[in-house]
């Protein structure tokens, strides 16, 4: 049973709109959100795209939280192989510092890019690639908990503000190896079900089966985050959802687009990147009854209690509409 509901924010740039504007939506919607009675409100990183704007995560976190009173904001999450470890725990300090309790940091291993822009971000003598993932994640843990590898070359370095705790790291997994690290490094698992590939209840299992209990986490704990279109008619939500479906078709390529009018032909696509219908994978949308049924069933199978969800329209108000839709159908308490 669901218990709990979160967003995840890719800060979507709709046709017509702009980049600022997108940022614009993301404050709006989480303030909006927390009235709602939302859990956690996460933004993700994602460079050189056009369609979503939130490139730098550790930057948008602090102008939400300073917009919003008690609800958790994170990162979903921060693409640790760009950076230092020893510089995300320092960011996250200090956002831990600036909104103590609040502060979540969620990381990921993928790109979030195209493979020259990762080149760009990675660039200079330090850059590591995805196979240090798991020991940039064990250092970066060790500078959040002020305990460096006392056998390692940074055991004097201490990440500052100072603080008596530090934000909880969460790994973002959309395939056995992410799963895998997870369970090895005993870390909570947010199961990407909005990207992944295939169904992959039987991997969130076995990270459940191998996990290795940690003095932190001595239990697996599972997030779920998946897409989510709601709207008051079953006509009205696949309207809203067309917005998407045709920006997967492009391959991702440009701003959101308008859905299509009635009657309205898509133009010819000869984009060498489209991504035929039958292809993509499917976008859960409808009214908030049968969005609610369809959440749980596969909360369900996930053994997931609380569920990200990922809302892309190219209407904002519509948006928000979607998150207080369900909110409502799944009768969370609002602030």
């Amino acid at each position: 049973m669901i218990e709990q509901l979160g967003v995840v924010d890719q800060s979507p740039v709709p046709a017509g709109s702009s980049p600022s504007q997108a940022l614009a939506n993301s404050i709006d919607l989480a303030r909006r959100c927390e009235a709602y009675g939302y859990h956690r409100y996460w933004v993700a990183e994602h460079h050189s795209s056009e369609a979503l704007a939130g490139s730098a995560p550790e930057i948008l976190i602090g102008r939400l939280a300073a917009a919003t009173e008690a609800m958790r904001i994170g990162a979903g999450g921060v693409m640790l192989t760009h950076y230092s470890s020893y510089k995300v725990a320092e960011q996250f300090r200090m956002l831990h510092a600036l909104f103590p309790g609040r502060i979540d940091l969620g990381l990921g291993r993928a790109p979030g890019s195209d493979q020259t822009t990762a080149a760009a971000l990675a660039k200079g003598p330090g850059a590591l690639s995805a196979e240090h993932y798991p020991a940039q994640v064990t250092e970066l843990a060790d500078f959040l908990r002020d305990c460096p590898n006392p056998a390692g070359a940074f055991r004097d370095v201490r990440a500052t503000p100072r603080t008596p705790d530090a934000p909880p790291i969460w790994l973002l997994g959309s395939s056995e190896g992410s799963a895998g690290i997870a369970a090895h490094l005993g870390l909570p698992l947010v199961w990407a079900h909005f990207i992944a590939q295939g169904d992959g209840r039987a991997i969130v299992e076995a990270y459940r089966s191998q996990y290795t209990p940690s003095a932190a986490h001595p239990e697996p704990q599972v997030l779920l985050a998946t897409t989510a279109i709601c709207a008051s008619t079953t006509q009205e939500a696949a309207h809203l959802a067309n917005s998407v479906q045709r920006w997967r078709a492009s391959g991702l390529q440009g701003p959101i687009p308008a859905p299509l009018a009635p009657g309205e032909v898509e133009p010819e696509n000869t984009n060498p990147l489209r991504v035929l219908p039958a292809r993509q994978k499917p976008l859960l949308h409808g009214t908030p009854d049968h969005v609610r049924s369809e959440l749980e069933l596969l909360a369900d199978g996930f053994g997931a209690s609380e569920v990200l969800l990922v809302t892309i329209t190219h209407d904002h108000e519509a948006r928000a509409q979607s998150y207080a839709l369900l909110a409502d159908a799944f009768g969370l308490t609002r602030r």
